[in-house]
C-alpha cells in the first residue's frame, strides 16, 4: 500500500492517503467568522487527500483561544461557505473539526468563566487578547449541564454540512474538553461521568453519537491522543480506557479514529487492532521536536494505518502531497507566524520550484 493510494472514507474517494491535520492559525475575523484568506489557505491545500480544518468552536463558551473561528451562530456559517466552496472548486475535501476547549479557556477572551469536569486548572498559561495569562480556575460542570455540552458537536456538526463540509472531526485530543473527561486529574468527578473507565469514556460517546445522529457515521470522525499529557491532563489505564472508548465508537460506526502518536507505537499497535475502521496516525507528536516526512508516513501504513496526518509540513508546503511524491525537500515554516495573524506566513508560501 503506498502514500499515493485511493482510499474509500464513507461517501468519500479519497485520491491519496495524505491527511492534513487540524492547525490552529488564528486568522478569524470578529466573532468568530472564516475569511477570504482562510478560504486562500486551504484551497491551496486542496490536493491533500482529505483535510481538516483548524479547531472550530461549537459555542461561545466553547472558544479556546482569542481569533479562532466558530460554528455557532447563522453568521459563521455563512462565512464558511466560501472556505468550502473553494476548497471543492480545487478538487479537495474538508472535515471541520469541532473543539470544545472547556477549561482550556479564560473569561478575558470568551466573557465567560471557562467550564470543566472539575474546578482543576489547566497546567501552563492560556491566551487571551492581551496576551498568555495562567489558566483560571473552571467552574465544575453540574451533571445536568453535561449532556447540552455533549450535543454542543452535533448542533456545530449541523451548521458544518449546512456550510458546505464533507464531514466533521471531533477533537478528543490534546487536553480540551473531551479529553479532560477522559482524564484521571483533571475529572474528579464522582457521577456517571467519572471515577471509572466506563463513566470517564461516556462523554466522548454521548458527544460522538449525537453527532451521529445529527450527520451520520460516515461524517463524523474522532481524533484521541491516548496518554497524552497536553494541558497538564494525566489518563490512567490507558490501554483499557481506549480500548472500551473505541469499542463504542466502532458500535456507532464512526468514519475514522485520528491516533496522535502520544504513547510508545505497541500500545498504539494495539489500538490499531481494537478498531476495525479506518484509522489515521499522526505519527509525530503534535508541536513536538520532529516534523512528520515520508518515512513516518510508510513506516505507520506498514503497521496498518489506512490515511497519514501531517501537520506542520502542510503550513510551509501547500504542495506537499507532490513534495511526498517527488522526494522534494520540504520547506521548514516559520514558527513567529504561526499564530500572529495576517497573511504573512499563512498564504506567503508557494509550491516547489522544479529545475531543469
Amino acid at each position: 500500500m503506498s502514500l499515493f493510494d485511493s482510499h474509500r472514507l464513507g461517501d468519500l474517494t479519497l485520491p491519496n492517503r495524505v491527511v492534513m491535520a487540524p492547525m490552529t492559525r488564528v486568522r478569524a475575523a470578529a466573532d468568530g467568522l472564516a475569511t477570504p484568506s482562510m478560504a486562500t489557505y486551504y484551497a491551496q491545500r486542496a490536493t491533500a487527500g482529505l483535510i481538516v480544518s483548524e479547531g472550530v468552536q461549537p459555542s461561545l463558551i466553547g472558544q479556546s483561544n482569542p481569533g479562532t473561528p466558530g460554528l455557532h451562530t447563522a453568521e459563521q456559517t455563512a462565512a464558511w461557505r466560501p472556505v468550502t466552496a473553494a476548497v471543492h472548486a480545487n478538487g479537495g475535501r474538508i472535515f471541520a473539526q469541532i473543539m470544545h476547549g472547556g477549561r482550556v479557556s479564560h473569561p478575558d477572551t470568551t466573557g465567560i468563566r471557562p467550564v470543566g469536569p472539575s474546578a482543576v486548572p489547566a497546567t501552563g498559561d492560556v491566551f487571551t487578547p492581551t496576551g498568555p495569562q495562567p489558566a483560571p480556575v473552571p467552574r465544575a460542570l453540574e451533571t445536568a449541564e453535561v449532556p447540552e455540552h455533549a450535543r454542543s458537536y452535533a448542533d456545530a456538526a449541523r451548521r458544518a454540512l449546512d456550510a458546505g463540509f464533507d464531514g466533521v472531526e471531533l477533537h478528543g485530543a490534546n487536553g480540551y474538553l473531551i479529553s479532560q473527561f477522559l482524564s484521571s486529574n483533571a475529572n474528579l468527578r464522582t457521577d456517571r461521568y467519572g471515577g471509572s473507565v466506563t463513566n470517564r469514556i461516556r462523554f466522548a460517546v454521548e458527544a460522538a453519537a449525537a453527532t451521529v445522529e445529527a450527520v451520520g457515521s460516515a461524517r463524523t470522525g474522532i481524533r484521541l491522543s491516548p496518554g497524552g499529557t497536553f494541558w497538564g491532563v494525566a489518563e490512567s489505564d490507558i490501554p483499557e480506557l481506549y480500548a472500551a472508548l473505541l469499542s463504542e465508537l466502532a458500535r456507532l460506526d464512526v468514519a475514522y479514529v485520528h491516533l496522535e502518536a502520544t504513547i510508545a507505537e505497541d500500545v498504539l499497535l494495539e489500538l490499531r487492532r481494537a478498531w476495525p475502521g479506518t484509522l489515521i496516525v499522526n505519527p509525530t507528536v503534535p508541536m513536538g521536536p520532529k516534523q512528520a516526512g515520508r518515512a513516518d508516513a510508510d513506516h505507520w501504513l506498514a503497521l496498518g494505518a489506512d490515511l497519514i496526518s501531517f501537520g506542520r509540513a502542510f503550513i510551509a508546503n501547500p504542495d506537499l502531497v507532490e513534495r511526498l511524491r517527488l522526494g522534494a525537500p520540504i520547506a521548514p515554516a516559520d514558527e513567529a507566524t504561526f499564530y500572529q495573524g495576517g497573511d504573512a506566513g499563512y498564504l506567503t508560501y508557494s509550491a516547489y520550484q522544479h529545475t531543469n
